[in-house]
């Protein structure tokens, strides 16, 4: 995650009251490599059929995992330090067992934050996520026009049910924001958006960058932004944090190269901007991800190196320094054509690499969305 609002004003909201206060020159030590925020994908079931979705969700995995497995990965987090537990899937709330997981994760513990569809958040549902301090709820609306955002998540009414499922997680008090996947067809929304999310009281909005594993490495080349609608992308967000500065934050995901432009532009080329990016982490170095099966993963959209399972081994034996190395010093391994050679490569990793291994073939190649090198020639 790269907290945009954080390095471009010094002020949070969500993310301060769950890590602490944390900025440029004081990074956040919440996470760590062998100390992960675990992405948990506990279900692939899913009641919408969005277009671009990175685990293709829909129908159960026959394999997941059983309640009382559920509960001993939840042990076996715990022996590892996690300090919060990202509750995704598919969508997590329909499974029976999810509050149960929940609340034994909070007796153990680990934070819990919910990223949902929003759609089956009644206001019962609601009230036992309050009750179960869940610390945040991150509901899924792409577009501030309801026909864009029905057509991308596979379901006619999605938009109004996510949007009752906001008011209601509110009406309960519970932390709430948005999550926005970023593409050609709906990054100039980037102003209305945040305007429309500030009116509905929410705390947060975080900008996914699309992805390619699953669905999305399906989609037409019409999807995927230039650098040019990029860079109007970032100056509208520019004036958008600085406007809503400690009232409702903003922050961006599977592109730390944003990071990088916030610090040329922002920063001024200033070394501890840059320094501070790359202390954000990423993609299996403060993040890893479980699958419903029980299979690990350096993140949620790196789906083609398992680096074990824990049914077999323990949690803090698959965390082991030679499965994550490739993540922990990413520039070491790449061979594309612009990311070695690029002199910010340090502290952005060389950007997604699931983009990288779904569009060019090659999980060390460039990732193709990367805007930098056009734009700062």
């Amino acid at each position: 995650m790269i907290p945009i609002s954080v390095m471009v004003t010094g002020v949070g909201t969500t993310s301060f009251r769950v890590k602490g206060k944390f900025g440029v020159g004081n990074p956040s030590g919440f996470s760590a490599p062998f100390r992960p925020i675990v992405s948990w994908n506990i279900t692939k079931r899913c009641n919408l059929k969005c277009i671009h979705c990175y685990i293709d969700a829909g129908v159960e995995d026959s394999g997941e995992l059983t309640t009382s497995e559920a509960l001993d990965v939840v042990d076996q987090m715990a022996e590892v330090g996690v300090p919060l537990i990202l509750f995704t899937g598919g969508e997590p709330l329909v499974r029976r067992d999810f509050f149960e997981i929940v609340q034994y994760a909070r007796d153990r513990g680990i934070k819990s934050v919910l990223s949902t569809n929003g759609t089956l958040i009644t206001p019962e549902v609601a009230r036992k996520l309050k009750e179960a301090n869940v610390v945040y709820v991150g509901v899924s609306l792409d577009s501030v026009n309801s026909d864009f955002h029905d057509a991308f998540r596979g379901a006619s009414g999605s938009f109004l049910a996510a949007l009752s499922g906001i008011k209601n997680a509110i009406a309960a008090g519970v932390d709430v924001g948005l999550r926005f996947v970023i593409t050609a067809k709906n990054i100039h929304e980037v102003g209305s958006y945040i305007d429309f999310a500030a009116s509905l009281g929410v705390r947060r909005v975080t900008f996914y960058h699309l992805s390619a594993a699953g669905r999305a490495g399906k989609l037409a080349k019409d999807w995927w932004y230039t650098p040019q609608q990029y860079k109007q992308f970032m100056d509208v967000l520019f004036s958008k944090v600085r406007e809503y500065a400690g009232r409702l934050e903003v922050e961006t995901t599977l592109a730390p190269y944003d990071g990088v432009y916030i610090a040329l532009t922002v920063g001024g080329g200033d070394v501890k901007f840059l320094e501070f990016v790359e202390s954000t982490g990423g993609c299996g170095r403060r993040i890893v991800s479980i699958y419903p099966n029980g299979d690990v993963y350096p993140c949620q959209f790196v789906d083609f190196m398992k680096l074990g399972n824990v049914r077999v081994n323990r949690l803090r034996e698959i965390l082991s320094p030679e499965k994550l190395d490739v993540f922990i010093n990413t520039e070491r391994y790449l061979r594309g054509e612009k990311c070695p050679r690029c002199p910010y490569v340090r502290y952005c990793k060389g950007g997604d690499r699931a983009r990288a291994y779904y569009l060019t073939g090659d999980m060390f190649g460039d990732d193709p969305l990367c805007p930098i090198p056009e734009l700062f020639r």
